[in-house]
């Protein structure tokens, strides 16, 4: 048996590597937190919060008036990670979905996969390459029964380098994300709302560095990390 023919074998037979997951760069299963600097400033706080081994809620707000009353709530199923609504203003707003589909990086192959249910916001095994989710639905408010219809489209890149001025060189996943909606006019066509990019760094979490495009350029990058 030549040298070219064990090594032939010795890769078949060698257990594969496990993919990276969402887990692994969000922190989602920990009691994990965050900050992150503009201009020289807090410009905002993160922490998630976990209520089981699948379920989770996240929390964004101004660390000066910290705990926020808004906490997004997602919740691991299969290989997807879901988004199943957010808590703000003393009740809770329902996200369900009419249609999905999925892409490839530049949004194009599209096909529809879910027509009902909570969003499938992201995948947890990381795919080498990158891929386009599109959602469209309602997100209802509980206390009142209020509709508001929403669009989503969503670009998620495997892993790269990446680094900012605080924690220097990391590893991070890229989300591009534009969300549209129609609050405050019932009925009428939804309208972008915002555009961004947020880098979500190995072993760090959310926000490592944010770029939004609209309604307004501005930028921010993570300065600190801790479990609470």
């Amino acid at each position: 048996m030549g040298a070219a023919t064990v090594t032939v074998l010795a890769t078949l037979t060698a257990p594969a590597q496990a993919a990276e997951n969402y887990g692994q760069y969000s922190r989602f299963a920990e009691r994990s937190a965050g900050q992150h600097w503009a201009d020289g400033q807090a410009a905002g706080q993160w922490t998630w919060k976990p209520l089981s081994s699948t379920t989770s809620e996240i929390s964004w707000g101004d660390p000066k008036t910290w705990p926020p009353a808004y906490a997004e709530k997602f919740v691991r199923s299969g290989d997807w990670l879901m988004l199943d609504g957010w808590r703000d203003n003393g009740t809770y707003y329902t996200v369900r979905v009419t249609k999905e589909q999925i892409g490839d990086a530049k949004c194009g192959n599209l096909q529809t996969f879910a027509t009902s249910g909570q969003q499938h916001y992201v995948k947890w095994s990381i795919p080498p390459e990158g891929y386009c989710l599109k959602a469209w639905g309602t997100i209802t408010e509980k206390s009142s029964g209020k509709v508001v219809d929403f669009g989503h489209t969503q670009i998620w890149s495997p892993p790269a380098p990446c680094s900012n001025q605080y924690l220097g060189n990391q590893t991070c996943i890229k989300q591009w994300e534009s969300w549209w909606d129609n609050n405050g006019s019932p009925g009428k066509p939804i309208a972008r709302r915002l555009e961004r990019d947020q880098y979500i760094a190995r072993g760090q979490g959310m926000a490592f560095k944010i770029h939004q495009y609209f309604p307004k350029e501005w930028k921010s990058e993570a300065r600190s990390y801790w479990n609470w």
